[in-house]
């Protein structure tokens, strides 16, 4: 009796590229030339990255760098702690 050969009975993950945007580059959208800065008073861009119920969105989802979504995480807070945003987007 033969053993079979394991490679061959699984497939990689680089075979496995059916997704139009898994080749896609990311970039973080603070990084860039002409790209607006984070500042804990523009609320209208920091409630871009507030989820429904409130949560701050990941970078993993919204592809920001590590450092710029930890300055982001810091503008969002201190919007929230100066009452410049809500905590919750409960209205009742």
């Amino acid at each position: 009796m033969m053993k079979k050969n394991k490679k061959n009975r699984y497939k990689s993950r680089e075979d496995n590229k059916n997704s139009a945007f898994e080749d896609r580059k990311k970039f973080c959208p603070f990084s860039q030339k002409n790209s607006p800065v984070i500042d804990y008073k523009d609320v209208k861009l920091l409630t871009r990255y507030i989820s429904e119920k409130g949560k701050i969105i990941p970078s993993r989802i919204t592809n920001v760098s590590r450092m710029k979504q930890k300055e982001l995480a810091v503008a969002i807070k201190r919007a929230r702690f100066l009452s410049l945003m809500s905590f919750t987007n409960k209205f009742n």
